[in-house]
């Protein structure tokens, strides 16, 4: 019989406290260069099942401490899924009402776990995609001053969240980081790490991942497609970014399979984060390349990546949101 050791946890006295801190796995063995360390940081293990859990739980306790919010508020905020999913959860724990502008196309996992947590969907027109969500949820707002709009996009309690927490877990974690790789959506993450890394570590080359302009890949943003979030801009995004490579729909695909023959079962996002790593590494000669897998594979079952064909695969991916 295998010897089992039992090791002491702590209880948290609420299911938010189990917000980060979450793991690091080498993966090295996907790497192309021998010479460099490929590491992946699993934000699907949060509660919500994703990174924007950090986001959504920094924004809601620094409206708070603003006095923004109080019991019996009403939130209303754009999402694609998961920030709507991270927040619903919270406001369900709190006692907050959440209402969730979403385009029409987004997945049934997201919107059923949104359900779950008692948020109600406002669905905005699939063609116009996750911009249409922001531009109908911003009129909202506007006619609606007693709702609290916390708009990810444009608050700094997005990428504060990634620089408290996310940021110095990585480097706790992983002190030899010479490259950080992400994708770039709200922007939130990118900002947040990237600050953090710069500021204790400046040599960290920081590389953002886009779609090619025009295409959609799940939790992705091309800044060429008409919409900057703001905090992109007033926390000198451009500045920041060291490299940003493009990468569409297929290989994000492809390598999204690829993470589950290492045991990663990861969302689309997560791939495309892996294959801006994978031009990375190919384009250096040594280092340590981690990446953000923003969250697991089950809110992306429906799509059946996993077993389809990949031009199929990319023809399901492409027809509906799931990030």
């Amino acid at each position: 019989m295998t010897d089992i050791t039992l090791q002491h946890n702590r209880i948290a006295s609420s299911v938010l406290e189990l917000i980060g801190n979450t793991p690091i796995v080498d993966i090295s063995q996907l790497s192309p260069n021998p010479k460099v360390g490929l590491y992946i940081k699993l934000e699907g293990q949060n509660p919500g099942g994703s990174v924007k859990d950090r986001v959504a739980l920094s924004m809601i306790q620094d409206a708070e401490a603003k006095g923004q919010i109080k019991p019996g508020s009403v939130l209303i905020e754009p999402s694609s899924g998961n920030t709507g999913i991270g927040m619903a959860l919270i406001c369900r724990v709190k006692g907050y009402k959440l209402k969730v502008v979403m385009p029409t196309n987004v997945s049934k996992e997201r919107r059923d776990l949104l359900k779950i947590w008692g948020a109600e969907i406002i669905e905005s027109p699939a063609a116009e995609g996750s911009n249409g969500a922001v531009k109908m949820a911003r009129k909202i707002a506007a006619d609606h001053p007693e709702w609290v709009f916390l708009y990810q996009y444009a608050n700094q309690a997005n990428p504060k969240a990634h620089f408290e927490t996310t940021g110095p877990e990585i480097l706790r974690d992983l002190p030899n980081i010479t490259h950080f790789v992400a994708g770039l959506g709200t922007s939130g993450t990118l900002l947040g790490v990237g600050s953090y890394l710069k500021q204790e570590k400046p040599d960290v080359q920081i590389w953002a991942v886009e779609p090619p302009a025009g295409e959609m890949v799940d939790g992705l943003r091309n800044l060429d497609d008409g919409y900057i979030p703001p905090i992109f801009l007033d926390n000198n995004g451009p500045l920041l970014l060291d490299r940003k490579t493009v990468v569409g729909p297929r290989d994000s695909i492809i390598w999204t399979k690829k993470l589950a023959e290492v045991g990663i079962f990861a969302g689309i996002s997560t791939g495309a984060a892996l294959a801006g790593a994978i031009k990375c590494a190919n384009l250096i000669d040594t280092g340590t390349i981690l990446i953000v897998s923003p969250d697991a594979g089950w809110k992306y079952l429906s799509s059946e990546i996993w077993t389809l064909d990949i031009d199929e695969a990319v023809l399901r991916a492409q027809s509906t949101i799931y990030f």
